[in-house]
């Protein structure tokens, strides 16, 4: 959908951020002084990019977007951040684009390795259990428990390294209008003043009730998947050691979680049932009721903040309307049980920034972002669907029908019988969009596929390849390519920034080493190119591939139709 989007104008208040949210409006006091240290909105220079919410998902989009010399206005409407955690943690692949950001030598201060995730029944009999690799496809642990504010604190310092990045808080988005070559964003100051601001792109990272999400007036896909649960934070006063360290447990009598939030913090979770009075649901006295679950009280536990969350499953149809468009909770949402709602978020943002940053500088046709809702729709629909799968399994509150789950469960379980690793991991290849296809139209042979990360040496020096190398497109081979492509396919390639690379093995003589080259360190590239059948990967700045030249005769075909599919010949926006 890439038509002009309709005019919103809103009263105030009527939007929940929900990558921002207040579940305790305390929590968020609408008349705290304004934290802007931008200055005022008006009298600016236009921004490329205006972002409407800064949540993670926000704060990461401006980031990528700064770092690539774009100018970015972010408009927040609370003062302050919000300090209590929402998600508990994220993947492999969302480590590796925070390190991108810059934050990479932080994650080690908020984050832990999330280690096993198991799920019990009410006997307490282990239904599965899976063991967290410590090394996912990225090199970061396949996935990782967080301590979200801090994780926010990072991506906020950095931010405000960047002098393209200027952030408004206290300030209301209030109205938008696709003027046509550019939008038109109506915000409120903390003094009431209505100022608009304008830039050539918009992206909502407003949450929930997006304000620009009823620009795009996209419709939006609802599984019907909703249910209460009372979520609680806690800093233990005693050491534990948990095994396992994240439990589900499938109680019909009172379904409830106990995760990792991060080193020092705990999350529990427990859903409502029948049997519960609502209005009680949510109080702090029932929250302690239900933490001596799990042997939480006040006296060997502090309840840093305790809400109930209405779970939800949904996504919306079109991404992209005109110059608007949506990322993290305003473009969907998914019930927490697969880990996904934070990670999703962040793929959004990893995707939109440099396809922006082309369309921007030129180097691509507008076309090229209707590829992100092509792309992050279909990852994000398999994310909910499998999230809402095991959520049946979790929320299931009818005793008999728990009673036959269990009795499945363990008889596979027993047999050994489950689901292969390919079918229980959300990281899925992409299968339309910007990728090399075959003569039927599909995804051409590893087209779509996630990149991988290893160590490498360059110079003496030796990091995973993003540090070492350096992020955006990169034509990996384990030769020296360049005398394969011409004058133009080379200039095209230096044009989006693309780091032509070649790796060798780990004994290669210092000697032999040109600017170009790094050094296999752990020896996983050179076999990994032989795996794709691969003289040379072309990856693009999201980690995933291109497509792949089998040899030195496809390689000016695998880069000009790269080329071919930025700057189409008739661009339909």
């Amino acid at each position: 959908m890439s038509g002009k989007g309709a005019a919103v104008d809103v009263a105030r208040g009527t939007d929940d951020e929900t990558d921002n949210a207040a579940d305790n409006p305390a929590d968020n006091p609408a008349d705290n002084p304004a934290v802007n240290a931008a200055g005022d909105a008006a009298g600016e220079d236009r921004a490329d990019v205006l972002i409407v919410g800064y949540g993670p998902v926000g704060q990461l989009l401006s980031v990528l977007l700064a770092q690539r010399g774009r100018r970015v206005t972010v408009v927040e409407r609370w003062p302050k951040p919000y300090q209590f955690p929402r998600a508990v943690g994220f993947d492999s692949e969302a480590a590796r684009i925070l390190a991108s950001a810059g934050i990479g030598e932080s994650l080690e201060k908020f984050t832990e390795p999330a280690r096993d995730h198991a799920w019990q029944n009410t006997k307490g009999e282990t239904l599965i259990d899976h063991v967290v690799r410590d090394r996912g496809h990225c090199t970061w642990p396949e996935a990782l428990s967080a301590y979200q504010p801090a994780l926010e604190a990072a991506l906020i310092e950095h931010g405000e390294t960047l002098p393209e990045l200027r952030v408004l808080r206290g300030y209301e988005a209030v109205g938008l209008e696709d003027d046509g070559d550019h939008v038109t964003l109506t915000v409120v100051g903390p003094d009431g003043e209505k100022t608009d601001l304008t830039a050539p792109w918009v992206v909502g990272c407003d949450g929930a009730n997006s304000l620009v999400r009823s620009g795009v007036a996209t419709t939006m896909t609802d599984l019907d998947f909703s249910y209460d649960w009372l979520i609680c934070d806690v800093r233990l006063r005693e050491h534990r050691e948990f095994r396992p360290n994240n439990l589900e447990i499938c109680d019909p009598a009172r379904p409830r979680t106990a995760v990792s939030a991060g080193p020092g913090h705990r999350r529990y979770e427990f859903m409502r049932v029948p049997a519960d009075d609502p209005e009680r649901f949510g109080t702090v006295e029932n929250a302690w009721e239900l933490l001596r679950l799990f042997d939480v009280t006040p006296d060997n536990g502090v309840l840093d903040r305790h809400a109930v969350y209405t779970f939800q499953a949904r996504w919306a149809e079109h991404w992209r309307a005109g110059r608007m468009l949506l990322a993290g909770d305003s473009a969907h949402l998914m019930p927490p049980f697969a880990g996904q709602g934070m990670c999703s978020g962040f793929r959004d943002a990893a995707n939109l920034a440099w396809k922006l940053d082309l369309v921007l500088g030129g180097q691509a046709a507008p076309a090229l972002l209707d590829t992100y809702t092509t792309e992050r729709r279909a990852h994000v629909r398999h994310a909910v669907e499998m999230s809402v799968g095991l959520g049946r399994v979790v929320c299931m509150a009818d005793p008999a029908a728990a009673a036959d789950r269990d009795a499945a469960m363990l008889a596979a379980r027993k047999r050994n019988i489950g689901p292969s690793a390919a079918r229980r991991s959300v990281v899925r290849p992409l299968v339309d969009g910007l990728l090399r296809r075959d003569g039927r139209g599909g995804p051409a042979p590893s087209a779509g596929q996630a990149a991988p990360q290893w160590r490498v040496g360059r110079e003496g020096n030796t990091g995973l390849f993003d540090d070492v190398v350096g992020t955006g497109f990169v034509l990996l081979s384990g030769e020296d390519v360049t005398r394969a492509l011409d004058a133009r396919q080379l200039a095209f390639l230096e044009s989006i920034g693309t780091r032509l690379v070649r790796v060798v093995p780990a004994d290669t003589p210092t000697a032999g080493l040109g600017p170009r080259d790094v050094v296999d360190v752990e020896g996983r590239y050179l076999p990994y190119l032989a795996e794709l059948g691969a003289l040379a990967v072309l990856v693009r700045p999201d980690f995933y591939v291109f497509g792949i030249a089998p040899d030195r005769e496809g390689l000016p075909a695998l880069v000009d139709d790269l080329a071919g599919q930025l700057r189409p010949v008739t661009d339909p926006s």
